[in-house]
């Protein structure tokens, strides 16, 4: 058996893989920063020329469980000397009913008692795009209805179906149309940006109107937390008419978690906040990113008699809950319990935004400070005037802490807003250096 690779040996310079990358790839697979990462560990990344960076981004929200903890790794390794992939609708095996069950024992409502208590079900696919995917087949074959309607400032993937959901043209959509019908979208509530909650229900009320009757809505799709389009958080008034809104029409509210799951916001799920303090529940969750640590896997969790709606091998996929994922996600549920990783996300979450308070009084440009639990970001307006949004200053602040050793990223419709996705096992040391970073950064791009 052959032992070469395909991987160089030879040291490289960022500079010399960017100009490799280049020839090789095509210009629309975008890249932040011209950064080639040699190792991780937690929320340390080195690139290949040793230069250590704090990883705030976390591989846009994958890594709360850090990058290569001991645990998710452990797991990844014993199933490997097991078998690597049978496909699940060809031959099962005993991981992907064990994630389930505990999904399904996670999801708001399963716990409660006599008829207030939830019977969910889930499968597992391979990306968060095909979870939203089949949330939409699933409310379609429940309802025998095809419209969706969704909110400005989604996002919710990159396949036709996810792009039409999407509520952001640049860069996402931009050429791609035409797109799938019958998605229809309305204005995401954000007071502070001239949207109020009775703004948001009226445009879907004039939906009804104007473009879909809602006897022919299958679902109504959001977000708990926009990830891409800011971190804006669903108002809970917004999402109690939401509710209303469906149960007075038979239309199914699902909840996009791919970004907030997996403890971002202080819960396992964001909708859990819904059920703690409105008893409201969805119908459809969908979720990916960190539940699994890196590895590739996400899930479409549902009330059961709507995930059986589907005909037998109507859902699935050649690599769709992968056993290498479903090892490596069964371990990060473990991870979350031993350490306390909810807990750990609210005192992170308080000390971020403690931190990010004072930069805001040394630094008027911060227009905004937002956040739910660990999820949490600061907007920048020219003269701190959010009708102004700063794109400029952000990609320079971004790029400028980079610099200094820390990874940021930025979202919104505006690209104004820089996120903070710290692995929820950073040390409050890392955090406080991060933080120190960020302000140099501002104050060096002032």
């Amino acid at each position: 058996m052959s032992t070469t690779t395909s991987v160089s040996s030879t040291p490289s310079t960022n500079a010399e893989l960017m100009a490799r990358r280049r020839a090789a790839l095509p210009a629309g697979l975008g890249q932040t920063h011209e950064i080639f990462v040699q190792h991780a560990d937690n929320a340390e990344v080195w690139d290949v020329e040793g230069q250590r960076y704090l990883d705030f981004a976390g591989g846009i929200s994958v890594l709360n469980s850090g990058h290569r903890h001991p645990a998710v790794v452990a797991a990844v390794q014993a199933q490997l000397a097991h078998y690597t992939h049978t496909c699940f609708q060809v031959l099962a095996y005993e991981p992907y009913v064990a994630l389930a069950e505990k999904l399904n024992a996670r999801a708001p409502g399963a716990a409660a008692e006599g008829e207030q208590r939830i019977h969910w079900k889930s499968f597992f696919m391979t990306t968060g795009a095909e979870a939203v995917e089949n949330a939409i087949k699933i409310a379609r074959a429940a309802t025998d209805r095809p419209g969706v309607i969704a909110f400005g400032g989604g996002f919710h993937g990159r396949t036709l179906m996810g792009l039409a959901l999407t509520g952001k043209v640049s860069p996402y959509k931009k050429s791609f149309g035409p797109f799938p019908a019958e998605v229809y979208h309305a204005p995401f509530p954000s007071p502070r940006h001239g949207v109020s909650i009775e703004d948001s229900l009226y445009a879907i009320e004039h939906l009804f109107k104007a473009d879909i009757e809602p006897s022919r809505v299958a679902a109504i799709l959001l977000e708990p937390v926009q990830g891409e389009g800011g971190f804006h958080i669903a108002p809970i008034e917004w999402v109690q008419r939401l509710r209303q809104i469906c149960d007075q029409h038979g239309i199914l509210l699902i909840a996009d978690e791919v970004q907030t799951c997996a403890g971002r916001t202080g819960r396992w799920l964001a909708c859990e906040h819904w059920y703690e303090h409105a008893g409201i529940a969805p119908d459809l969750i969908t979720m990916a990113k960190s539940m699994a640590g890196g590895m590739p896997i996400s899930a479409v969790l549902g009330r059961s008699a709507l995930m059986d709606a589907p005909a037998p091998g109507g859902l699935g996929g050649t690599y769709a809950g992968n056993p290498l994922a479903c090892a490596a996600a069964l371990a990060v549920m473990e991870v979350f319990e031993s350490e306390n990783l909810l807990e750990r996300a609210t005192k992170l979450g308080k000390r971020l935004r403690t931190g990010l308070s004072t930069l805001q009084t040394l630094h008027p440009c911060i227009a905004d400070m937002r956040g739910l639990g660990a999820m949490v970001a600061i907007e920048l307006g020219r003269d701190g005037n959010l009708l102004l949004p700063d794109a400029d200053r952000t990609r320079r602040v971004i790029a400028e802490a980079a610099r200094r050793g820390l990874i940021l990223l930025s979202c919104g419709a505006d690209a104004n807003v820089i996120r903070l996705m710290v692995p929820l096992t950073a040390s409050d040391a890392q955090l406080d250096e991060g933080l120190a970073i960020l302000g140099a950064s501002l104050e060096a791009t002032a």
